[in-house]
C-alpha cells in the first residue's frame, strides 16, 4: 500500500545524556529530565508550548512518564508511556510525528530513558509466557540453546548463518566492531571511548561465536529527547528554520511469517527491517545510495552485518564485502558512513533513549554540528531501530531547507545556540538557569522535583 499524503514534521531539538554504566548511580527522573530540559534548550520553546509528551522506557512502572514529565510542569497534557523493546525510543518518535503529520498537534516532547541493571538483559516477569517464547523456541528448534544470553544466541546465529550462506568470516564481523570502537572517541557521550585492534577484539571473551564481548553493546543508563514540530510552528519561528530537520519518511513494521521459515537471519527480524526500510525510504523518494550517514541498531556485530543487507546499503550477501573495502567507515572506500557515533557497541544502549539519541546523532550531523565527525555534503541521513518480539523502525531525514548539511564552528554552534558550547562534538550538564528557563512559566510545582519517597521514609521514621 502507497504511503499516504501526511503533513511535515519536523525535528526542532534534541538532548541527551551522556551514557554511562547501570550503577544505580542516577535515577530515571534525572537522566529524562536532563534529556528534555538539553531538547527544549535546542528548539528554543517552553514546556508551555508543548502539547503532548511521550515518554519511552522499558524497565519501569507504568507513569513513570509522568513522575519525569511533572517536573517540567504540570500542564494537564496528555502524557502516553510507550515500550516497544529496543526500538522504544523510535517508537516513540514515530507516534509523535503520526500525531503532528494528522493534525493532532503542533509540538511533542519525546523523552526517552533507562535505568538498567548490570549484565545481560533480563525479565522481571518469570510467572507469564516470554513475549519472545514462540521465537526462542524456534532457535532451539533449529539451532540449540547454549548457555549464553538469549539476545547473543540470536544474534550470534544470524552471523553464523551469514558466514554459511555467503562467505563472511569472523574477522568480519570484528571489524565491524573495530570500527564503531574507533568512531566511538568523537562521540562526548558514548559509554565507551576506546580503540581496540581487529585481533584485540577476536581475542576478547566468547559470548557466542561468532561474537566476543567487544562485538556486544553493554547495558547502559542514559536518556535522550526530541521536540517534534508541525509546519506550522516553524513557520511563526522562521528564525529557528536553520536547524530544522524533516522526518522526509518513517515507517513502523513488525514481523511477518518469514519470522518462523527456520532462518536465523529471518529470527532476528530481517523481513521487517526490509519492509520498514522499503516504505521509509519511498516515502522520501530516495535510494539508499543517497545516504552519506546512518545511525543503524548494532546491539551485536552481526546485527549490522544482516542489516547492512536488509537496508540496501549493501548488495544481497555482500555486506562483508563492503565492510572490508572500509566501505562503512572514513576513508577513500567509504560508500555510507555508519554509526559515527560509535553506535549502540561503545556508545551503549539504554532501550528507551537509544532511538532517541540516534535521532539526535543524526540531525547534528544534518546541521553541521557534528564537525568531528561528519560528512561534508550530507543530505539525506537514515536511522535504524529494531526490537526483537517486534518492532523496527526506520526513518529518514533531511534538513528543512533541502540544502547539502556544510560544517559550522563550534563558536559559531555555541553563539546561534545561545548555550555557549557545541552540544554535539562536548558533553555538558545544565545550569538551574536554563531549567527555569524551559519549564513552564505558571503550571509548576517544586514538589515533583524531590525524590518524594525517601522523604516520605524518612518522615515515617520518625514517627
Amino acid at each position: 500500500m502507497a504511503p499516504k499524503q501526511k503533513q511535515p514534521c519536523f525535528v526542532l531539538g534534541v538532548g541527551m545524556t551522556k551514557f554511562i554504566k547501570p550503577r544505580g548511580k542516577v535515577d530515571y527522573t534525572e537522566l529524562g529530565y536532563e534529556a528534555g530540559i538539553k531538547a527544549m534548550l535546542d528548539a528554543q520553546i517552553t514546556y508551555d508550548d508543548v502539547e503532548q509528551g511521550i515518554a519511552c522506557y522499558c524497565y519501569g512502572d507504568s507513569t513513570c512518564g509522568q513522575r519525569v514529565f511533572y517536573q517540567f510542569g504540570m500542564t494537564g497534557i496528555p502524557i502516553y508511556n510507550v515500550n516497544n523493546n529496543c526500538s522504544t525510543g523510535s517508537t516513540g518518535l514515530a507516534m509523535a510525528r503520526n500525531i503532528i503529520s494528522a493534525g493532532g498537534a503542533d509540538c511533542v516532547l519525546v523523552v526517552g530513558f533507562e535505568k538498567m541493571m548490570p549484565g545481560s538483559l533480563q525479565s522481571f516477569w518469570n510467572d507469564r509466557e516470554s513475549p519472545l517464547g514462540t521465537t526462542y523456541a524456534m532457535m532451539a528448534t533449529t539451532r540449540g540453546l547454549s548457555k549464553a544470553p538469549g539476545a547473543a544466541q540470536m544474534f550470534g546465529n544470524a552471523g553464523r548463518e551469514y558466514m554459511e550462506k555467503y562467505g563472511a568470516t569472523p574477522a568480519d564481523f570484528a571489524e565491524i566492531a573495530r570500527i564503531n570502537h574507533a568512531h566511538s572517541v568523537n562521540n562526548p557521550y558514548s559509554q565507551f571511548q576506546d580503540v581496540y585492534t581487529l585481533e584485540q577484539i577476536l581475542s576478547s571473551p566468547q559470548i557466542h561465536p561468532p561474537l566476543t564481548k567487544l562485538q556486544c553493546c553493554p547495558t547502559s543508563d542514559g536518556g535522550a529527547a526530541a521536540v517534534l514540530v508541525s509546519q506550522a510552528f516553524l513557520d511563526a519561528r522562521p528564525h529557528l528554520a536553520p536547524q530544522a530537520v524533516l522526518i522526509a519518511g518513517q515507517h513502523l513494521a513488525t514481523d511477518g511469517p518469514s519470522l518462523f521459515s527456520q532462518s536465523a537471519i529471518d529470527l532476528v527480524g530481517r523481513e521487517m527491517t526490509v519492509r520498514a526500510a522499503s516504505a521509509a525510504m519511498a516515502e522520501a523518494r530516495v535510494a539508499p545510495r543517497d545516504v552519506a550517514v546512518c545511525e543503524l541498531h548494532d546491539c551485536f556485530s552481526a546485527n549490522e552485518m544482516v542489516v547492512l543487507d536488509a537496508l540496501g546499503l549493501a548488495e544481497p550477501g555482500r555486506a562483508h564485502e563492503l565492510v572490508r573495502a572500509g566501505g562503512i567507515t572514513y576513508g577513500p572506500g567509504r560508500k555510507v558512513l555508519v554509526n559515527p557515533s560509535g553506535g549502540l557497541i561503545s556508545k551503549g544502549h539504554p532501550l528507551g533513549a537509544t532511538g532517541i539519541a540516534q535521532c539526535a546523532e543524526l540531525v547534528w550531523h544534518l546541521r553541521g554540528w557534528a564537525n568531528n565527525r561528519a560528512v561534508e555534503g550530507t543530505r539525506w541521513a537514515l536511522q535504524h531501530n529494531l526490537g526483537l518480539g517486534g518492532a523496527a523502525v526506520v526513518t529518514v531525514y533531511r534538513r528543512a531547507d533541502g540544502k547539502e548539511a556544510t560544517l559550522v564552528d563550534s563558536e559559531t554552534v555555541g553563539r546561534v545556540n545561545g548555550l555557549g558550547y557545541n552540544p554535539a562534538v562536548e558533553a555538558r550538564g545544565y545550569t538551574a538557569e536554563q531549567a527555569k528557563k524551559v519549564r513552564s512559566r505558571e503550571m509548576t510545582h517544586d514538589f515533583a522535583l524531590t525524590a518524594t519517597l525517601p522523604m516520605m521514609r524518612a518522615a515515617q521514621a520518625k514517627v
